[in-house]
């Protein structure tokens, strides 16, 4: 289905290129500026199962952007600036801003070089537990696992449960049933059902974000770059809307108290884990407020309108997706024909 989901989006997105009609939309959708969503940036793998392939890039893609973006002489800013622009209503000039969810490695090994380039800054949002070499990328480590299997087996909801793993396929199906099935479970069931299987199967899982994300030690040398701004990303990336609302207000309050002490510099900006409809929504947008943040962003996708100021802990992001890693997409992406189409040609989705 997931696949399905994939092919049918890259065909809408190279519709709108090839018909043209994303030079109609723009000067209605593109808004007065973006915010692009990564995760990984580095060179692409050649595993026929890749399942998170959709939260990686190429280091050449980002750059493609980067070049897109100057060429139509949009302005790349901080997010500081992004705030200050929609909060004194200055939208005289289209802006970028990049953001990049967890705090992997990889972001300063290939797209900091990158972002150097263009002099384009950036900002990176932390996971405290990951940055501890504590926290649990469980994505990541139900991949490694059908990696290695050829079969898994579950309960799920009382019935036991076979996935073939014998193909990239079956892999790749089975990865999307557990996915799904793992994120509907409250953490603490979660955490025990993927650790199950990591043991099971001979996952080290507590290894993964030690391998993938940079320490408190490499954060504090990077946040030193000019073009670099620390964000919080809450402390054990869980779903917020699922937590009571002590609990996910101590998510965001504790996790950027942490990154402050750490860094001995102020964390103003926030990104929700998950970041979708169901895992925030009025209630997280409120805490976030609660919480000090001038701004937080969503992974609901959509452009910055002149509204988006009345709305600055519900900002939407446009994905940098590896599915779909054509240049040619890349002024569908500015365009704002894509996420309107996307939205039902709604301006705005905060509720």
């Amino acid at each position: 289905m997931k696949q399905f989901r994939n092919s049918m989006i890259r065909a809408g997105l190279g519709a709108l290129y090839f018909s043209g009609m994303h030079h109609l939309l723009r000067p209605i959708f593109s808004g007065v500026g973006a915010i692009f969503m990564l995760h990984h940036v580095r060179p692409p793998r050649e595993s026929e199962f890749a399942p998170n392939r959709h939260l990686e890039v190429a280091p050449e893609f980002l750059r493609a952007m980067l070049a897109h973006l100057h060429s139509r002489a949009i302005d790349i800013i901080p997010i500081d600036e992004a705030h200050e622009r929609l909060a004194c209503r200055n939208f005289s000039h289209r802006f970028a801003c990049f953001s990049f969810d967890d705090g992997y490695r990889d972001n300063r090994d290939f797209a900091l070089p990158v972002m150097r380039e263009f002099n384009a800054p950036f900002t990176i949002y932390v996971t405290s537990d990951f940055a501890e070499g504590c926290g649990r990328l469980w994505w990541i480590a139900l991949e490694m696992v059908l990696a290695k299997a050829s079969s898994v087996e579950v309960t799920i909801e009382g019935t036991p449960t076979r996935f073939d793993a014998e193909t990239a396929p079956a892999k790749q199906a089975a990865f999307d049933r557990l996915h799904d099935w793992l994120r509907s479970l409250a953490e603490p069931e979660l955490r025990r059902e993927i650790e199950a299987l990591c043991a099971r199967h001979g996952v080290d899982d507590a290894a993964i974000c030690r391998d993938l994300c940079m320490s408190w030690d490499e954060l504090k040398e990077l946040a030193q770059d000019p073009l670099v701004t620390i964000g919080a990303h809450s402390i054990t990336h869980c779903n917020l809307a699922k937590q009571s609302e002590t609990v996910a207000g101590y998510e965001l309050s504790a996790s950027r108290a942490r990154i402050e002490s750490v860094l001995e510099r102020p964390v103003l900006h926030l990104a929700y884990p998950y970041g979708d409809k169901i895992a925030a929504g009025p209630r997280e947008f409120a805490l976030a407020r609660g919480a000090g943040y001038r701004t937080a962003v969503t992974t609901r996708p959509g452009m910055i309108f002149p509204e988006s100021a009345d709305h600055l802990t519900a900002l939407p992001r446009i994905s940098l997706n590896g599915n779909y890693q054509d240049a040619r997409i890349l002024p569908v992406l500015t365009s704002g024909a894509a996420t309107a189409m996307w939205n039902g040609f709604r301006r705005i989705d905060a509720a």
